[in-house]
């Protein structure tokens, strides 16, 4: 089983290393880092660094595409042609395709989210209405047919876990969440915006933005993004109107 994770500059770590922990403990795995070159690919950080093992073109039916989210470069590798070429073709033949966090606004932009459920990190959740998606911030996990998408960041592993229990039985995927002893009990209940206070929802924007999670580049380009998807629509239903 081939399971290829988009690995872009800007990445998120945590959206892409903890689903790989759960996944790659699959029976017969074969884990693939995917970007336009191989090579060394720089997270949000700017400090940690990832490896990319495989180009799109060495990968053209993984089994699994897992797209992860980013503080930084959603919404410019968004608007990336080749890979939104390359997610729609494998799309057509893969047995999963997911998202984590900020991932699913890029699956999104390549058409594959158009009409469905989706959710994505709660700082995101508008860049999916212009695509057609119906954001669903207050899940977790959102399943629709071999699309599962998750919330942010920690909610990748949930998402894996899903798909290990689909991929090899519930058995199977409690032996993985019990080999990485993911017992989720956090000392705070603010792991969503239904929990947390307004306070502690306007120091969560505060440390985003300190760390450069809105930088106003890609501010511009997630404005670009929502208004070129929200004008592909009109013109979409001008020309089915037309017909």
């Amino acid at each position: 089983m081939q399971i290829a994770f988009v690995t872009y500059p800007g990445v998120t770590a945590l959206d892409l290393i903890g689903p790989y922990e759960v996944l790659r403990a699959l029976p017969g795995a074969e884990v693939r880092f995917v970007w336009h070159e191989v090579g060394p690919v720089a997270t949000d950080s700017g400090v940690l660094y990832l490896g990319a093992t495989h180009t799109f073109a060495d990968t053209p039916r993984p089994d699994i595409v897992l797209v992860p989210g980013s503080g930084t470069s959603t919404p410019s590798t968004a608007r990336d042609g080749r890979l939104l070429a390359w997610l729609r073709s494998v799309h057509e033949t893969s047995r999963w395709t997911l998202s984590v966090c900020s991932g699913s606004v890029i699956l999104a932009a390549a058409g594959l989210l158009n009409g469905q459920n989706a959710t994505t990190h709660w700082r995101a959740l508008d860049l999916l209405r212009p695509f057609g998606v119906r954001p669903c911030g207050d899940l977790r996990i959102v399943a629709a047919g071999k699309i599962v998408t998750s919330a942010g960041v920690s909610a990748g592993i949930d998402l894996a876990l899903h798909v290990a229990g689909e991929e090899a039985g519930e058995g199977y995927a409690k032996a993985i969440q019990l080999a990485l002893e993911y017992d989720p009990s956090p000392p705070f209940d603010s792991g969503s915006t239904s929990k947390a206070s307004v306070k502690t929802k306007a120091l969560a924007h505060k440390i985003m933005l300190e760390h450069g999670m809105f930088r106003p580049a890609e501010l511009a380009s997630a404005t670009r993004l929502a208004w070129g998807a929200a004008l592909s629509r009109v013109r979409d239903r001008r020309i089915h109107a037309s017909r």
